[in-house]
């Protein structure tokens, strides 16, 4: 039976491809964005999320812990490597501090609630976006889930960063109505430096995908400090030219995830970044229309 972690499966759901949508959140992602907004996606593993401003310090979490993982000590609270996410801390935490991400499903649990908002989908010409993290590096799981979906015509689509097998974009390429790629960087050591890894796999992959899928929706986030300039666009351009690429959306930064780092215990590293003036973000949408493509600022 294929299982697979995913940390949300968000309803109306209408900035993930054609109409409302319900989209399905993955965990684990190969890339480590420097403006991730969702964070909880990188670890493939269940994960506890802590708001240390919620929490009073109660000192139930520690009581109900049944692998002694958490510990106050000196007005702070701790957990140890030892948890395993077993979720009861946050059920008895009644200043809702504590948060899980990750919970495993099987394809028929992913059914069951996405197969409950059909009648929106119909009304709409919507359907089941899949989205992460990765979603592909489930690929066994995505591509029975796909197919299923297909079974009971209801429109899919994969939002992928394209950093995968191209094995696994053809598996699932046979069951998806459109891709939502993302093109973050242009420039390969840029890319390294602000995502953890080189874009090359991720170019070569959308050319093949382009060769045997017809409906690609490019995807492009637009941040100062990392590619919020023209070249980026120009060289964006000039790549995809003669790729089935159907719609460009720009996806103006934001900071809305920034509370989810503190939460993760990690650092969000906004004085590096920063939202594009609506101006540049319209002469960027104007550059890709005056080559003949359909672009929306936004999703």
């Amino acid at each position: 039976m294929n299982t697979a972690n995913i940390f949300n499966i968000q309803k109306f759901s209408v900035h993930d491809g054609p109409g409302i949508r319900t989209t399905v959140f993955f965990k684990g992602c190969p890339l480590k964005c420097l403006w991730c907004h969702n964070p909880e996606s990188q670890n493939i593993n269940t994960q506890i999320l802590y708001d240390r401003d919620k929490c009073v310090l109660c000192g139930t979490c520690e009581k109900i812990c049944h692998k002694k993982a958490i510990k106050i000590e000196n007005n702070k609270l701790t957990t140890d490597e030892s948890c395993d996410c077993c979720g009861q801390c946050v059920i008895y935490c009644i200043q809702g501090a504590r948060q899980i991400a990750g919970k495993v499903y099987t394809v028929d649990d992913v059914m069951k609630e996405v197969l409950k908002d059909r009648v929106f989908y119909e009304k709409s010409s919507g359907g089941v976006t899949l989205s992460g993290g990765e979603p592909l590096i489930h690929i066994d799981f995505v591509e029975e889930l796909l197919k299923k979906l297909k079974d009971n015509n209801i429109h899919t689509a994969v939002d992928t960063c394209g950093a995968v097998s191209f094995e696994n974009l053809k598996r699932a390429a046979k069951y998806t109505d459109v891709f939502l790629y993302d093109i973050k960087l242009m420039d390969d050591e840029k890319h390294v430096e602000f995502i953890g890894m080189s874009n090359k796999l991720i170019l070569e992959n959308i050319i093949k995908l382009s060769e045997i899928h017809n409906n690609i929706n490019l995807r492009m986030p637009i941040i100062e400090g990392v590619n919020g300039d023209e070249e980026h666009i120009i060289k964006t351009i000039e790549f995809i030219e003669g790729l089935n690429i159907s719609k460009v959306n720009l996806l103006p930064y934001h900071d809305i995830a920034k509370h989810k780092y503190k939460k993760l215990g990690k650092v969000y590293e906004d004085d590096r970044m920063s939202k594009p003036s609506d101006e540049k973000m319209q002469k960027f949408k104007e550059m890709f229309e005056n080559k003949g493509y359909k672009a929306k600022i936004g999703g």
